[in-house]
């Protein structure tokens, strides 16, 4: 059994759920340990998925007006307990606090790996989004001996 709540995260607790799952790979080198506690700070909307034991299993994150649409910045669950509806159920809540599915458009950027999950949710792909980027972008995989420093 797995219990959704709002709350946030500490960074040491994302970053240890981080190398649990493929969110780890996300993420750019560049100043990872300072920006990641600004992200859980600021999200709108942030949800955790956690196990009988308390150990976090899952994360929703994302950023909303409460008015017209949801921006799911993160959704993860731990490899160990994928396909268990952890991250349906995450996406609904996250779209219910938001709204509702008749009022919030969503929208997030999904690994490719991932595009099946998200079809299955009834998302499809979109066209007309548009990005402004000049980010420094170094890869890394968080839990990684190259990615903790």
């Amino acid at each position: 059994m797995v219990a959704i709540s709002s709350e946030r995260l500490t960074a040491a607790e994302y970053i240890r759920f981080l190398a649990r799952t493929d969110l780890g790979s996300q993420y750019p080198r560049e100043r990872f340990e300072e920006r990641i506690p600004r992200l859980l700070q600021n999200a709108s909307i942030s949800l955790s998925a956690r196990n009988e034991e308390g150990l976090l299993v899952g994360v929703l994150l994302g950023l909303t007006d409460y008015a017209y649409w949801l921006y799911v910045t993160d959704l993860g669950v731990d490899r160990a307990y994928e396909r268990r509806g952890i991250g349906r159920a995450l996406m609904e809540k996250a779209l219910e606090l938001a709204g509702g599915e008749k009022d919030i458009a969503v929208y997030l950027i999904a690994n490719e790996n991932a595009v099946p999950f998200y079809e299955k949710l009834g998302m499809r792909q979109a066209t007309e989004v548009m990005k402004y980027d000049h980010v420094d972008w170094t890869s890394f995989t968080v839990g990684t001996e190259s990615g903790n420093k």
